[in-house]
């Protein structure tokens, strides 16, 4: 069979999220230098440690070579290893805050892991800790708990950054998401989101998580934001075929009524075509009808930036101007995908460029980039 890194890397994926793993998906057999292509592609999507779960569960003759092998089993025991710490924090952190009478609830992160067939094969980044009470009241609560929080903290309309504690970074929320580019449609999002946010969940795992409708609308806002801001990896297309598997028909037909609302329909349709041509994701368990021409775009971009559009050699740059000019084209050729999510972008942008005139001016630099690298 010739080889083709990209089905390929889908076969092992539909193998590690089925529930027994069954090696039926793969029927392949790749050289030594196939499989150190695909290492590299896993590794390049933050995903080494799910396509592991299926490579382990291979029969020997169409395992990789014994010294990629090692390699990877040591990868995914670190992520194994990730994942109990960011555990144990989200429970600790849950616990604290309960005691100063704070509801709390898991965004992503531990909460979807979770979800996975091994909880422990997820890629983990940070815990998204949303906190009740507001901005001013959050805030206030933290530096009263001894957290200390520097102005450009402060920064986010949405969330603080605490202060690492060891390997674990953790982002406090005040508000349920980031808003939309769109003011309206953005309204709607914050809306919905924050009705629904009150209904928390405690698991064993010793957080709370919130309903499935809320995780169904909050991440896909999420990772359409990402993907029109800078990109987004096959990670994050994972995490939404996981929550779909879970999900029921009456949580998909309340996110249906509401995509068009929130903003969220184009971007969903290019969204269900992936997880189609991916996972063989049956159009019964979609939240709306496949967008084909948008989902074959989407997926172009997810394979040359990588998670979070990390690896796209554009964006490497040093030079402001250069940033500058990628930076607005990246964004506007994604106009198709939700237009008037790009249109309120790029208001918003100019809008705040004209604000700022005036310290472009008394520090006589263009560039708000280079003051903020060079402090």
């Amino acid at each position: 069979m010739k080889f083709s890194q990209d089905e390929a890397l889908f076969d092992l994926l539909r193998m590690a999220v089925d529930d027994d793993c069954s090696p039926r998906f793969f029927t392949r057999k790749l050289n030594d230098e196939e499989w150190r292509s695909l290492r590299s592609m896993c590794h390049k999507q933050q995903i080494s440690a799910v396509v592991y779960r299926a490579v382990s569960h291979l029969p020997a003759e169409q395992q990789p070579p014994s010294k990629l092998m090692f390699q990877w089993a040591v990868e995914a025991e670190i992520v194994k290893g990730h994942n109990g710490l960011l555990n144990a924090e989200a429970s600790r952190l849950t616990q604290l805050f309960e005691a100063q009478g704070r509801k709390t609830a898991v965004l992503k992160g531990p909460a979807n892991a979770r979800l996975y067939p091994d909880p422990n094969m997820r890629q983990a980044g940070d815990i998204d800790l949303w906190v009740e009470g507001g901005r001013d009241s959050v805030i206030a609560l933290l530096k009263q708990m001894g957290y200390q929080l520097f102005e450009k903290d402060l920064l986010s309309a949405h969330h603080v950054q605490l202060r690492p504690e060891g390997d674990v970074s953790v982002e406090i929320h005040y508000k349920p998401s980031s808003k939309n580019w769109s003011p309206f449609s953005s309204a709607r999002l914050m809306r919905y989101l924050e009705e629904k946010i009150q209904n928390v969940e405690r698991v064993p795992e010793g957080f709370n998580i919130p309903s499935m409708t809320f995780a169904l609308a909050m991440q896909l806002s999420h990772i359409q934001h990402h993907f029109l801001m800078d990109g987004i990896g096959l990670k994050q297309i994972i995490d939404y075929f996981i929550l779909l598997k879970h999900a029921t028909e009456e949580n998909r037909r309340e996110i249906n009524a509401k995509l068009s609302s929130l903003g969220l329909l184009r971007f969903a349709g290019a969204l269900m075509w992936i997880l189609g041509r991916i996972f063989g994701l049956d159009a019964s368990k979609m939240i709306c009808s496949p967008n084909q021409k948008l989902g074959k775009k989407m997926l172009d971009e997810i394979f040359v930036g990588g998670n979070f559009g990390m690896y796209c050699k554009s964006s490497k740059s040093k030079h402001w101007a250069v940033l500058w000019l990628w930076r607005r084209y990246h964004i506007i050729r994604k106009f198709w995908f939700s237009p008037v999510e790009i249109l309120g972008c790029e208001l918003n942008y100019w809008f705040g460029f004209i604000k700022s005139i005036w310290i472009r001016i008394k520090f006589r630099r263009l560039s708000l980039w280079y003051l903020k690298n060079t402090k």
